[in-house]
């Protein structure tokens, strides 16, 4: 992923901005070759990674797993999902912008901040979805086309028994054998998480032609509906526009 788009906006000339919109509607600042998806049917939560939360009306997590139009896009297609957020976590509020992120030296990631209601979707739900059709969980500091330890695959939770849960799932999933590879999905808490730029948000809903969308991502929202029908729903929840940082 290229950082020159904030470049350009920063610039305020009208052929630049243009220029911007061009590369933000194709989707070409970042690489569109395919990507190899997970996409497997993994079990689902058992025991303690079973996680309920009765009683609980509106619970958070963050996910990180690749480039965050993708995550953000199947999220807001899961039933009890009441926002998915697309931005950084891990690094510093200075340095939590696109063009800094972009380079690799900033240590976020970019994420999805998951805000759901436990009594439409479980936890556990939501971690199948996220181990199975939204990324590869197996590849380390990367996703399919992109590369950089921005895309790594971690999932962030405050709440410990959300970590445990995590955990629990991470050792079900090695044992289960599911995946050829070592699952390499860290577990982390206590992070800050900075939402990303007004043109990040929405981005696979508002730009479902952009080549990298088309190739990367519209795949793991059909997987999702595939594999996830009675969690699918078809109009995506989208999250009203931020402020422009």
């Amino acid at each position: 992923m290229k950082p020159a788009m904030d470049k350009l906006v920063a610039g305020g000339v009208a052929v630049l901005v243009a220029g911007l919109l061009v590369l933000g509607v194709l989707g070409l600042d970042r690489p569109v070759h395919a990507a190899a998806a997970a996409m497997v049917d993994v079990p689902a939560p058992g025991g303690m990674a079973d996680l309920r939360q009765p009683g609980v009306r509106h619970a958070r997590v963050v996910f990180a797993g690749g480039c965050f139009w993708g995550v953000q896009g199947v999220f807001q297609h899961v039933k009890g999902v009441e926002s998915a957020v697309a931005g950084y976590i891990g690094g510093s509020a200075a340095d939590a912008r696109y063009v800094r992120v972009g380079t690799g030296r900033t240590g976020h990631a970019e994420a999805v901040q998951v805000t759901y209601d436990p009594a439409q979707v479980g936890y556990a739900q939501l971690m199948q979805v996220f181990f199975s059709v939204v990324h590869d969980p197996t590849q380390l500091d990367r996703q399919g086309p992109d590369r950089g330890s921005q895309y790594r695959s971690v999932v962030y939770a405050d709440d410990a028994p959300q970590r445990a849960a995590t955990l629990a799932y991470i050792d079900q999933l090695q044992r289960s054998g599911v995946f050829a590879a070592p699952v390499v999905t860290r577990v982390e808490g206590g992070r800050r998480f900075y939402p990303a730029e007004d043109y990040h948000q929405n981005y696979l809903a508002l730009h479902p032609d952009a080549p990298y969308i088309r190739i990367n991502d519209l795949p793991k929202v059909e997987a999702l509906k595939r594999q996830y029908p009675a969690l699918y729903r078809d109009k995506p929840r989208l999250i009203a526009t931020l402020s422009v940082r």
